[in-house]
């Protein structure tokens, strides 16, 4: 026992600095990730202002079964998959593609001034995008009504009274802020892959077009599996609210009134611990599908003998 508390004690003095350099990781996931986690109680509480959220009444899921016979569940659900089905898959192309084009730039400079480019709107906060697409949107001074449509003749459009719209602007928007980032991370991988399957692949004659797809598209396939799987984890969690700011307008929840006042709290709590929940049942299924199906890049015995890349399209025995 005593032999298993002074190894215990070494290995601790000998990982002291990790555990230091963990600590304010720790503490920031601890006040910024757990401790509001408090709040989740809300949503199974007759919430009053007046008394806060430790003295309002407990409920239990009365405030889901009012949610669930109102037509909200469905639409959440609904553009849960929808809206993060559109940011992963459209996310993973572009960045790939656009990791692929700075692969294929020789020029070291260049190559530089395009990534940091590319990367500026992640560091960009999403209060700043908010406005930003404002600027773009505003009916009254925004740059596609007031330069873009006059100039093409088109009427101008009240972009934040119209719905049909922002399926597209958030899509777009949320491409544009993550692209640099998912493709760096790309980027970061094909420098890692072996000139020397390329060189292969050219001598048994593919050409540009087959090499990407036969040599790095499966070099890129782990990296694409941890991504998505991030990427799942987190499609509850909506970053465009701020964007969102100009379309917002009060409205009382679907079915209040004096004889179900317990139940008119903000729809949101209870609506997004139900989006929370969803999002979190499909992560580990997800993580099923992917990683099953899935596998790592390993290397070709011969670009010959795995890939098919040959002009002609024959095997030439090599």
């Amino acid at each position: 026992m005593i032999k298993q508390k002074k190894s215990l004690g070494r290995k601790l003095k000998a990982y002291l600095p990790l555990y230091l350099m963990m600590v304010p990781g720790a503490v920031y996931l601890i006040i910024n990730n757990y401790i509001p986690m408090a709040g989740i109680s809300i949503a199974f509480e007759q919430f009053n202002y007046s008394k806060g959220m430790w003295g309002s009444p407990f409920i239990g899921l009365k405030n889901f079964e009012f949610l669930f016979k109102t037509k909200d569940a469905w639409i959440i659900t609904r553009n849960t998959i929808l809206y993060n089905v559109a940011f992963i898959v459209l996310g993973t192309v572009f960045a790939i593609a656009v990791a692929v084009l700075l692969n294929e730039i020789h020029s070291s400079r260049a190559k530089k001034l395009y990534q940091t480019t590319i990367l500026v709107p992640f560091l960009i906060s999403i209060v700043v995008v908010s406005y930003l697409v404002y600027a773009f949107l505003s009916s009254d001074s925004g740059f596609i009504n007031k330069t873009l449509l006059p100039a093409l003749g088109k009427e101008p459009i009240s972009w934040y009274t119209s719905a049909q719209y922002w399926p597209f602007i958030l899509i777009l928007v949320n491409i544009w802020k993550g692209l640099g980032y998912n493709c760096i991370i790309y980027y970061a991988t094909l420098v890692g892959i072996d000139r020397g399957y390329y060189e292969a692949a050219v001598i048994d004659g593919a050409n540009r077009w087959q090499q990407i797809l036969h040599i790095t598209l499966p070099a890129l396939k782990p990296t694409i599996i941890t991504l998505t799987l991030m990427a799942i984890g987190k499609i509850f969690l909506f970053r465009f609210r701020p964007v969102l700011s100009g379309t917002y307008e009060f409205r009382p929840p679907v079915g209040c009134n004096q004889h179900h006042r317990y139940l008119c709290l903000p729809r949101t709590h209870v609506s997004e611990q139900y989006q929370h929940g969803f999002g979190c049942r499909r992560l580990p299924v997800a993580n099923w599908i992917l990683v099953g199906t899935g596998g790592e890049f390993r290397g070709q015995k011969s670009s010959a003998q795995k890939m098919h890349c040959f002009k002609g399209g024959t095997k030439n025995g090599r």
